[in-house]
């Protein structure tokens, strides 16, 4: 007989739901600061749509790290998913040797 999932690690669908919030905030700041080809976000606000705050090259190291980030966001949604289907399957499984009778 295995143990359930939920009773080993409860706190881990919890966990990614924070860490998950986390990175897609994260994201979007990401986003927001980085330099567009139209002036972006800077722009809208009365900024100087062409100038990085971070410098010439930082497009490069945003680009890179929102890359990053994307890939891991979607990575965590997709191992959440798996969890929490795991997470539900044994739920439905205990309710079930519970309410049928021996």
């Amino acid at each position: 007989m295995t143990v359930p999932f939920a009773e080993i690690w409860p706190w881990v669908p919890h966990a990614l739901n924070v860490i998950l919030l986390l990175l897609g905030l994260f994201l979007i700041l990401l986003v927001l600061i980085q330099r567009g080809k139209g002036g972006g976000l800077a722009g809208a606000f009365g900024g100087v749509g062409g100038s990085s705050a971070f410098g010439s090259r930082a497009g490069d190291l945003f680009t890179k790290i929102t890359i990053g980030v994307a890939a891991a966001w979607i990575i965590l949604t997709m191992v959440q998913v798996v969890v929490i289907q795991h997470t539900a399957k044994q739920g439905v499984e205990e309710e079930f040797r519970t309410s049928t009778p021996e």
